[in-house]
């Protein structure tokens, strides 16, 4: 995988993926596009969100919604890392099994999600779920 990243102007950046697309960035704290951390941390939410519907949607759960809402601990200071990150997900759908549900969150944390596995190993991932 390749990406490249250009400087426009200001603190604005222009990011392509290997795959074709473009996603302006914002280094003054996203006043104008989202920050790259900001992306980080919905690339963590959009990588765990693909697992938790792939799972139910394997595991035959009539899923038909997901929306995971993250909220994060950074440092106060340069570099201002994450320190801790929740992802709280969001699911709809007919008859989900609680236990189902539980199980693919948890999984995607632990053993899926390439962006999670990757920034837990900084810090702590924490999930919660609920039906909606």
């Amino acid at each position: 995988m390749q990406a490249e990243v250009k400087w426009v102007e200001e603190f604005k950046f222009l990011g392509q993926s290997q795959s074709g697309h473009s996603i302006v960035m914002d280094g003054n704290g996203g006043a104008t596009a989202p920050s790259p951390m900001e992306m980080v941390l919905m690339a963590a939410g959009g990588c765990s969100s693909v697992d938790v519907v792939d799972g139910l949607k394997e595991a035959g759960q009539n899923v038909t919604g997901c929306v995971a809402k993250l909220t994060t601990e950074r440092r106060e200071t340069a570099p201002r890392i994450f320190t801790g990150i929740n992802i709280h997900f969001e699911v709809s759908g007919e008859a989900l099994d609680p236990d189902v549900v539980a199980k693919v969150a948890a999984d995607s944390l632990e053993k899926y999600c390439s962006v999670c596995l990757m920034l837990g190993k900084g810090m702590e991932m924490t999930h919660s779920w609920e039906i909606v």
